[in-house]
């Protein structure tokens, strides 16, 4: 097992954790220097606030870890590729690398943007997709199979 895989798979935790909450089974973790610093999970629907994405909170605690809004050098892990929101938290915080699970099907993930977004501003942000998807997406059909 690769240390992304490593990684994503702990974030896929946190995505448990989700689902067991009723909420749509995200997770995500910040990691600097191989170490983890902050993990979260989706809590739109218990907290009644539209931004609780999985990352958005990660990457609120890894702030709060590192008594910096600065995250330059930490990576993100999520089990789902994020939306434009997320993503320009990501941009915001400095992350260093953006890894994630499965691609969102939807079209509304960030790949599409992320090229662009980067252009406008001096932050360059690793983007890598696919990291254990086949674990990743099974969560969120497994999910939405429950729903319909």
């Amino acid at each position: 097992m690769t240390e992304q895989q490593k990684f994503m798979m702990l974030a896929l935790e946190q995505a448990k954790i989700s689902a067991s909450e009723d909420e749509v089974p995200i997770g995500a973790i910040v990691v600097k220097d191989g170490q983890v610093i902050a993990v979260a999970h989706n809590t739109r629907n218990a907290t009644k606030n539209a931004v609780e994405h999985a990352e958005v909170v990660a990457i609120s605690r890894a702030c709060q870890a590192l008594n910096d809004w600065r995250l330059t050098g930490c990576s993100l892990y999520v089990t789902l590729e994020p939306c434009v929101m997320c993503l320009g938290a990501c941009y915001n915080a400095r992350i260093s690398n953006l890894y994630f699970g499965a691609f969102d099907l939807s079209g509304a993930g960030c790949i599409h943007l992320a090229e662009h977004i980067g252009n406008t501003l001096n932050h360059h942000l690793n983007i890598q997709g696919g990291i254990c998807d086949k674990e990743c997406s099974q969560i969120l059909t497994d999910y939405f199979k429950t729903k319909r």
